[in-house]
């Protein structure tokens, strides 16, 4: 299996874990409290991490971590339309939404990165990116009948969009500077971010802020387990795909990361008591079937 698929499916993984855990902190602390806990944790064992492995800043390093430093606020606001569309729901439906950034991220590295796709990678990116964005569509009688399902998918819409430009935006520093240092930067920005916001909607809360925020009560020992296992699943997830966009073309490592979806919509269905129509299942096996057809083309 190639090293970019085997670590974008790392990551997926991972992901989909986040993904889980983080819907579950989201409706009891709010998205912004969400996306603070889970970027204050990731940093902290970031920084542990780069302590443990200062070999890997090099003397590029200062640079990478200036450019993740802007590329943070990008992805900070991913990261909190993510987690105000998972809040909404539902899970099954939202989270295979956002994964069509798999598919963009495609499109975006053959247009801007001058990236190429094998006759046999090019179909099985088709049929797996086809099958994300069946599962988030309710089709009717008609074509006219087929709309998207509920308001999380309209925010998950703006997700997918950001997710794949901060992709794109994050390749050429990570190639250039390495992995570590671009992280640290996005990361601590990240954390900055979601840190202000939930300052300014703790302040706010009976404005609109406060609807960023949970119900009174909702920071539970719980809630925060939820918050420390996004964090982390969500860092672990990340330093696969930093490695792979490093060491990897950037739109299989952008494609085979937006697979964790699968397992969200698995476990919401056997344990959250969500409820998948055909259509869904129908796109859910394309995707395993765009899988297979990327481990063939190698």
């Amino acid at each position: 299996m190639p090293i970019g698929l085997a670590l974008g499916l790392l990551a997926s993984l991972f992901w989909g874990a986040t993904d889980l855990s983080g819907a579950l902190a989201s409706r009891r602390v709010g998205s912004v409290g969400v996306l603070a806990g889970t970027q204050l944790t990731s940093l902290v064992l970031l920084a542990v991490i780069a302590i443990l492995n200062a070999s890997l800043l090099s003397a590029s390093a200062l640079p990478g971590f200036v450019i993740g430093l802007a590329l943070g606020v990008v992805a900070a606001a991913a990261y909190l339309s993510f987690y105000a569309a998972l809040r909404i729901g539902p899970i099954s439906v939202v989270s295979p939404v956002v994964a069509a950034y798999g598919g963009l991220t495609v499109v975006l590295a053959v247009v801007f990165r001058g990236e190429s796709l094998a006759p046999l990678q090019g179909l099985g990116a088709f049929v797996a990116t086809a099958g994300i964005v069946l599962t988030g569509l309710e089709l009717g009688g008609s074509l006219r009948e087929t709309r998207l399902v509920g308001r999380g998918v309209a925010i998950a819409l703006v997700t997918l969009v950001l997710f794949a430009v901060l992709t794109i935006l994050l390749a050429g520093p990570i190639k250039d500077h390495g992995w570590l240092p671009v992280m640290l930067g996005s990361r601590l920005t990240n954390a900055t971010v979601g840190a202000m916001l939930l300052g300014v909607a703790l302040a706010r809360r009976d404005g609109p802020m406060g609807s960023l925020l949970g119900p009174p009560g909702g920071l539970t020992r719980r809630a925060l387990l939820l918050v420390l296992l996004a964090g982390t699943c969500d860092l672990v997830g990340f330093v696969s795909y930093t490695i792979g966009l490093e060491v990897a073309p950037t739109w299989l490592v952008g494609l085979a990361s937006s697979f964790g979806p699968a397992l969200v919509v698995l476990v919401a269905v056997a344990f959250l008591g969500e409820r998948l129509r055909p259509s869904q299942w129908l796109g859910l096996a394309m995707l395993a079937g765009g899988l297979v057809l990327l481990a063939l083309a190698g």
